[in-house]
């Protein structure tokens, strides 16, 4: 199993799950053009994904899953609150699931939804398995609770926010109101939660921690090195930072 992050930040979302020859992608933030000019960047057609999973229905997540989907007839997963929220239209092929769904298979991988605290209908996180590899997913999360921290024991890889530095969103453009929805429990990650999650795994088998969803506006990604590597300096070699713009590496599992 590998994967590839098409781009995380504010403005979009979108991440590439392959496995022996089952290929998926989990959210679909940017419009569907983009994804594919993003796809095609590492030599991947639309026609070839077997299926769209969705965490929630925040623009950022969703804008193109619903334009894509119909244009080349891929199945959408997604739970019940998120789709009741009418933001994808019409689906050509519609798989609901709760945010306590049983894990369940997508060709040769095995799907784990998971829930989290954010402020959407009905949001999930997702840890994808194929054989013995694990890859965990952790984004849009106002705090890590121990459901979480539990459900991301024995992965091998992790897609992780962090999103803001307290300091900078506090002293940042944010009015008030907007401060206190990123900085809540049912808001985003700062770097001191993430990075006390990660004291808390098995960081030894962990080979790859890929970091999304950073603010450009409430951080920056020396503060994000520093508050994962002044913990974990071990992590070094096994780190890498995803960006708004820039479709990562593909990342072996």
């Amino acid at each position: 199993m590998r994967f590839a992050s098409l781009g995380s930040g504010s403005s979009g979302n979108a991440t590439l799950i392959e496995g022996i020859d089952t290929r998926l992608l989990l959210d679909c933030g940017f419009p569907a053009r983009e994804v594919e000019r993003r796809l095609a960047l590492i030599g991947i057609t639309p026609e070839s994904l077997d299926g769209i999973l969705v965490t929630h229905e925040h623009q950022d997540h969703i804008r193109g899953v619903g334009p894509l989907a119909r244009r080349y007839n891929i199945p959408v997963w997604i739970t019940h609150g998120t789709y009741g929220q009418n933001r994808c239209g019409k689906l050509p092929e519609l798989r609901l699931i709760h945010s306590h769904h049983a894990p369940f298979d997508i060709g040769t991988i095995t799907v784990h939804p998971y829930p989290v605290p954010h402020d959407a209908r009905e949001p999930v996180q997702y840890v994808f398995a194929e054989a013995s590899s694990r890859l965990g997913v952790l984004t849009d999360a106002g705090m890590i609770t121990p459901h979480i921290q539990e459900v991301l024991l024995g992965i091998d890889a992790l897609l992780l926010e962090f999103n803001h530095d307290e300091v900078m969103l506090a002293r940042g453009p944010y009015p008030p109101a907007l401060q206190r929805r990123v900085g809540g429990r049912l808001g985003h990650l700062n770097n001191g939660q993430a990075a006390t999650l990660l004291e808390a795994l098995d960081h030894a088998r962990l080979r790859h921690l890929v970091v999304a969803h950073i603010s450009e506006k409430n951080n920056h990604p020396e503060k994000v090195r520093e508050s994962i590597l002044s913990r974990l300096p071990e992590l070094a070699s096994r780190l890498t930072l995803t960006n708004q713009s820039d479709v990562s590496p593909w990342f072996e599992v």
